[in-house]
């Protein structure tokens, strides 16, 4: 099969944020490489979705992370845009959690992505061209009580970004930052975070694959880096 290559973390359930992106890529014509953890759930999604290849990955497991990339570099070519969409989240008091798990919100939120960018953008530059996205949200621009491990790895990964798109940008590699104002609808969050809470509370993960398809082939005239998204009724 020929076409492009999306290479995608954070994969998670259908109707997720990481399905629906990979669904919107497929359907736009890429080859869609999709790493996550749960291979049972990499599986369902490949059979449903043609045009995507499953890759189980522990993207903390940095060997493994970059053994991965090569193996999708071998099977499907080399990928011409990466969505970061993996998170850790650590959530309790800076005086009750544990350090490491410090360590390891860093290692999935921005490590990660540094070593995404190290083994991708190589090739983009010989093309002239490629697409870094980074799924974010409010946490990369302020402290939260209880998310401290959150945020302040997120407040990395969204500078680490941004230093990517200066470094890269005027060398054709665009990348772009996704702060998600808004809880996620899908099967998993609506019944525990937003029982009740009516439809207009919730950001479609289909609309967010749409927007950052989009932002993905913006003219490079005019590309973005930070892009907000959150409900048309979400008070900010």
């Amino acid at each position: 099969m020929s076409g492009p290559v999306c290479l995608i973390t954070g994969v998670g359930p259908a109707k997720g944020t990481g399905g629906e992106l990979s669904r919107r890529f497929a359907s736009g014509g890429y080859k869609v490489a999709m790493l996550a953890r749960n291979e049972e759930n990499l599986r369902e999604l490949e059979n449903d979705i043609k045009g995507c290849t499953a890759f189980p990955c522990d993207v903390s497991n940095l060997e493994e992370l970059v053994d991965t990339i090569s193996q999708v570099k071998a099977r499907l070519g080399h990928p011409s845009v990466v969505i970061h969409n993996a998170a850790k989240s650590s959530r309790g008091s800076i005086l009750e959690l544990d350090p490491e798990d410090l360590e390891k919100n860093f290692r999935v939120n921005t490590t990660a992505l540094l070593y995404l960018a190290r083994e991708t953008i190589p090739a983009m530059l010989e093309a002239g061209k490629g697409a870094i996205l980074v799924t974010g949200n409010t946490s990369a621009t302020r402290g939260i009580t209880n998310w401290g491990f959150f945020a302040s790895t997120k407040a990395a990964q969204r500078i680490l970004a941004e230093s990517i798109a200066r470094e890269f940008g005027p060398r054709g590699i665009h990348t772009a930052y996704f702060i998600i104002d808004a809880l996620i609808d899908t099967p998993r969050t609506r019944p525990i975070l937003g029982a009740g809470k009516p439809d207009e509370f919730f950001a479609k993960a289909t609309a967010i694959a749409e927007e950052m398809f989009r932002v993905a082939h913006q003219d490079k005239s005019t590309w973005s880096f930070t892009v907000e998204l959150r409900p048309f009724g979400e008070v900010w």
